[in-house]
C-alpha cells in the first residue's frame, strides 16, 4: 500500500505542470465545466438513498435469458458459477441500488406480457433510464428478436427518447466468428424491421456480453453514462490528468458495482480494464481486513439538530438498512439534508507495479467512486507530482457534481 505525498525534488515540477492544468480547466467553456441539470438525481454525492427521480433499469427479455443471472452478478456480487441455483422469476423483482447512481433495477418475468393494454404503461416506462433486452445467442433467438421489435415500435409511440441497449448474452460458450455472425444477424433483422415502420434512427445499442468474464461489467459501464449528464466534463477532465501525467488511461470506478462511469478519450482495451476491475477487488477485501470506521461529519443542514437524542435518531436512520422496494418515503426525502455523510479519506489510496513494467494508482474520490490510473512504472519517481494534480482532479469533480470534499 502506497502513501501520500511524495520527493521534495518533485515540488517544482508538480508546481508547474499543475498550474498548466488548472489553466487549461480555466479556458474550457462553463457548459462543459458545469453541466446542465441531470435528467435524474446524480447532482449530489453520495446520492441521496431517498431520491424521487432514481434513474430505472428495466431487465427484460424471454424466459431462461439470463437476466436475474446478470442483476445477482453484477449488482449482488454473486458467484457466476452459483447463478445456476437460481430460481426461475416468477413476478416483477424491483431493487434500488445505492451506489453512484440511485438507481431501480427492474428483472421482468420472462412470460410477462408488458404490452397487454391492461398495463399502465407510464408506470413502467414513465421514469425509465433505459431498457435492457437480453437475449440468448445460445438459443433460438427470432422469437426474442420479434417480440423486441414490438417493444421498441410500441415505446417509440409514446417514449420516443428511451435508450434501448441490447445483450447478446452468453457469448462465452461461442466461437468469435458464430458470436459475430450471431450479433450480426441480430442486427440487421432488428434494423430492417424498424425501418420498414419508418423508424430509421432508433436509439438502440447491441453488446456482447457473459457473465463469466468482464464482458457485462462494460456494457453496464456503457448503459450507465448515457444516464450521466455531466460525462462530457468527467471526460475532458480524465483527458487532461492523463495528458500532464503522461498516463496511459484512466478510469472513474464505481466500486460498489465495478463499473466504470467515465474514463479519458483513449479507446478502451479489455485487458487493461480487467486488471483494473480486479484491482478493486483486492482493495476491497484487504480494506474489509485492515480497513476501520470512517470519521463522520454532519452534512449541510437546514435545520439545527440539537439535543444528543436528535443526533442519535438522524445516525440511526442513516445506518438502518434500505426498503429495496420502497422509493416513495416523503419523510425521509424531508430529511434528506439533515443525514450524517461519511467523510472521503483523504489517505485512501494504493500503488502496485504490475509484472509487464506497468504502474497502477488507485486514489478514492468518495465512498462510492475510486479514480484508477495505468501508466509507466518510471512515472512512480514522480509521485509527488501526480499526487498534486490528482487534488486537483479531485476538486474540479467536487464542482462538477457539487459535493463538498
Amino acid at each position: 500500500m502506497g502513501s501520500r505525498g511524495g520527493k521534495p525534488a518533485g515540488k517544482g515540477l508538480a508546481t508547474e505542470q499543475t498550474a498548466a492544468t488548472a489553466a487549461t480547466a480555466a479556458t474550457l467553456p462553463t457548459s462543459v465545466i458545469m453541466a446542465p441539470p441531470a435528467n435524474f438525481d446524480t447532482g449530489r454525492l453520495p446520492n441521496s438513498r431517498h431520491a424521487e427521480r432514481k434513474p430505472r433499469l428495466l431487465l427484460m427479455g424471454q424466459r431462461r435469458s439470463g437476466k436475474s443471472s446478470i442483476s445477482s452478478v453484477v449488482f449482488h456480487k454473486l458467484q457466476p458459477s452459483e447463478t445456476l441455483f437460481l430460481e426461475e422469476t416468477s413476478q416483477i423483482q424491483r431493487e434500488s441500488m445505492h451506489s453512484f447512481m440511485d438507481f431501480q433495477v427492474w428483472d421482468f418475468p420472462g412470460q410477462l406480457d408488458f404490452l397487454d393494454p391492461t398495463f399502465d404503461g407510464e408506470n413502467i416506462f414513465g421514469s425509465l433510464g433505459a431498457l435492457i433486452w437480453v437475449i440468448d445467442a445460445q438459443d433460438e433467438y427470432h422469437d426474442a428478436v420479434d417480440r423486441l421489435n414490438a417493444t421498441i415500435l410500441r415505446l417509440q409511440q409514446s417514449f420516443p427518447a428511451i435508450n434501448v441497449e441490447v445483450f447478446i448474452h452468453k457469448v462465452d460458450g461461442l466461437s468469435d466468428d458464430y458470436k459475430f455472425d450471431v450479433q450480426r444477424d441480430i442486427i440487421q433483422r432488428i434494423q430492417d424491421e424498424l425501418s420498414d415502420a419508418g423508424y430509421e434512427n432508433t436509439p438502440v445499442s447491441f453488446h456482447l456480453t457473459s457473465i463469466y468474464d468482464h464482458s457485462i461489467f462494460e456494457a453496464f459501464s456503457k448503459v450507465c453514462q448515457k444516464l450521466i449528464p455531466q460525462l462530457p466534463a468527467l471526460e475532458g477532465l480524465l483527458n487532461l490528468l492523463c495528458a500532464n501525467c503522461h498516463m496511459e488511461k484512466a478510469f472513474l470506478f464505481d466500486v460498489l458495482s465495478k463499473i466504470y462511469i467515465a474514463t479519458d478519450s483513449s479507446p478502451v482495451d479489455m485487458p487493461s480494464y480487467e486488471v483494473c476491475s480486479d484491482y478493486i477487488d483486492v482493495i476491497v477485501d484487504v480494506s474489509e481486513v485492515y480497513g476501520w470506521d470512517r470519521p463522520r461529519k454532519e452534512a449541510g443542514v437546514k435545520k439545527e439538530v440539537g439535543t444528543k437524542e436528535e443526533v442519535g435518531t438522524a445516525a440511526a436512520a442513516l445506518d438502518a438498512p434500505p426498503d429495496a422496494n420502497d422509493d416513495h418515503d416523503a419523510n425521509a426525502n424531508a430529511k434528506e439534508e439533515e443525514e450524517w455523510e461519511e467523510e472521503p479519506c483523504p489517505d485512501a489510496e494504493s500503488t502496485i507495479v504490475l509484472f509487464e513494467n506497468r504502474y497502477i494508482y488507485l486514489r478514492e474520490i468518495n465512498r462510492y467512486l475510486a479514480l484508477i490510473c495505468l501508466m509507466k512504472a518510471d512515472r512512480e519517481k514522480v509521485k509527488g507530482l501526480i499526487d498534486y494534480d490528482v487534488n486537483v482532479i479531485q476538486a474540479a469533480l467536487s464542482k462538477v457534481f457539487g459535493y463538498e470534499r
